[in-house]
């Protein structure tokens, strides 16, 4: 890399701060940094306004939802340079993990990819920023190990992913002060009120898509409520879908799964147009346009879910069948 301005564009999770902060701290002496945290719908336009801008750019833990950015890619790499996307989502793995500008690895979060990168290739004072990325990947990979992974991502809600990426930016030790532990007790004690209204209000007969509307949880709720009703819950659904309406006025609606059905559905639903999103096959969100209601957002959720099935379920005869036939017809049945 030059010593020209890096612009780093990366999400607003624990990861993606982690990710951040191991590039602030790898880059900060030799070059200016921009730092933008964002969501699955602003990447694109970041990517492209670097790429207008001639800056040099790095993106972790998420990644574009247009073709057309990924073609403005193709033509922006160079042979031998660094590649500049460093991400573990399954479908950014499975679509793009042969580029030679992305380096995706799902069995780390993005964080430990880009920790991962820079280690391999020998880069200076790495080893502090090791506990920092083990938080993070036990966050994002739910190894539950370490349970200050939850108290972290309970102080992004409350103070916003750009204070908490000033903390890691001046001081990258995570363990937590006591200030910082005691704030965040008193956010998950108030939370686990949250998540018994947002259970009541899911209802018991929810079936296969449990749907939480707007104003019951608030942003960084999500995870750990997927993992309370998907985990914990003697019936669990297939899905878990918490809306959210944004400043924009668009609708993010975060999914939650563990059978791969978050995924399939972003995967059915997302036209990079009207209908945005991304992630992982358990862990994904969609962007739906402000002229959605709720109600029409539960229904194109369970539409899609429904074709899903039905796509997936055996069509026709089947080799057991026709053995079963078989013998029930020498038997003379």
């Amino acid at each position: 890399m030059s010593s020209s301005l890096l612009h780093v564009i990366s999400h607003t999770d624990l990861d993606g701060i982690a990710a951040a902060a191991v590039a602030w701290h790898r880059w900060r002496r030799e070059r200016p940094l921009k730092v933008s945290l964002a969501g699955y719908g602003s990447v694109d336009g970041l990517i492209l306004e670097s790429i207008a801008a001639g800056q040099e750019f790095l993106v972790a833990d998420l990644f574009c939802q247009d073709s057309r950015t990924v073609d403005a890619l193709d033509r922006h790499y160079s042979e031998g340079e660094d590649p500049f996307v460093f991400d573990h989502h399954e479908t950014t793995a499975a679509r793009y993990g042969g580029r030679p500008w992305a380096v995706v690895d799902t069995a780390f979060c993005a964080a430990k990819v880009y920790y991962r990168w820079l280690v391999g290739r020998g880069d200076p004072g790495m080893e502090r920023l090791s506990p920092l990325v083990e938080l993070a990947n036990d966050r994002d990979l739910w190894i539950n190990e370490n349970p200050d992974s939850r108290l972290w991502q309970a102080l992004i809600t409350l103070c916003g992913p750009y204070s908490l990426l000033a903390r890691l930016a001046e001081n990258p030790d995570p363990s937590l002060a006591p200030h910082e532990r005691a704030t965040g007790e008193d956010f998950v004690e108030k939370q686990e009120k949250r998540f018994a209204l947002a259970v009541e209000k899911m209802g018991k007969g929810s079936g296969d898509l449990a749907f939480v509307e707007p104003g019951v949880l608030e942003f960084g709720d999500v995870s750990d409520f997927g993992g309370l009703v998907l985990d914990r819950m003697a019936e669990p659904p297939l899905l878990v879908a918490v809306a959210a309406k944004r400043f924009s006025g668009e609708w993010a609606v975060s999914l939650r799964s563990r059978s791969e059905m978050a995924g399939k559905v972003v995967g059915m639903l997302r036209d990079g147009k009207k209908v945005r999103g991304g992630g992982h096959d358990d862990s994904a969100a969609l962007y739906f346009p402000p002229s959605y209601s709720p109600d029409q957002i539960w229904t194109t959720l369970q539409a899609a879910m429904r074709t899903i099935r039905d796509q997936e379920r055996p069509t026709g005869v089947t080799l057991g069948d026709l053995f079963k036939t078989g013998g029930q017809n020498e038997s003379g049945g």
